[in-house]
């Protein structure tokens, strides 16, 4: 099931690819912003459950794609690259088993738990 996932969501990449491919910005901006919304992070300098919160809002795809379409109703392109770029990242970091975290831990998200480094064990 793994492996259909990952395959899933590598479509969803692509998928990001394209829609960027119909902006009108350059192709450095892609490459430069993708790994922006892991800022999302930035919350658990304080806790685990506002970590999480914060986490799971910049990799959320429904805020995505709700982000992408407001952008296509006011003709804001700022909005639609931001809702392409949240999408393509959440589609990246679940292809490498990064899911929705869960309030007790990082390593715990909704694709499972997060191999433990070896620092940990």
């Amino acid at each position: 099931m793994k492996h259909i996932i990952k395959l899933e969501e590598a479509a969803m990449f692509g998928f990001s690819i394209y829609l960027f491919s119909l902006t009108n910005f350059d192709w450095w901006w892609y490459l430069v912003l993708i790994l922006t919304p892991d800022i999302g992070m930035i919350g658990y300098a304080l806790n685990t459950k506002t970590g999480a919160l914060t986490y799971n809002l910049f990799h959320h795809k429904g805020l995505a794609i709700m982000v992408l379409c407001l952008g296509w109703l006011f003709s804001n392109s700022w909005l639609e690259l931001s809702g392409i770029i949240l999408f393509g990242h959440a589609s990246l970091d679940r292809i490498f088993g990064y899911g929705l975290k869960y309030p007790d831990h990082f390593k715990h998200t909704h694709l499972g738990w997060l191999p433990r480094s070896k620092a940990e064990s």
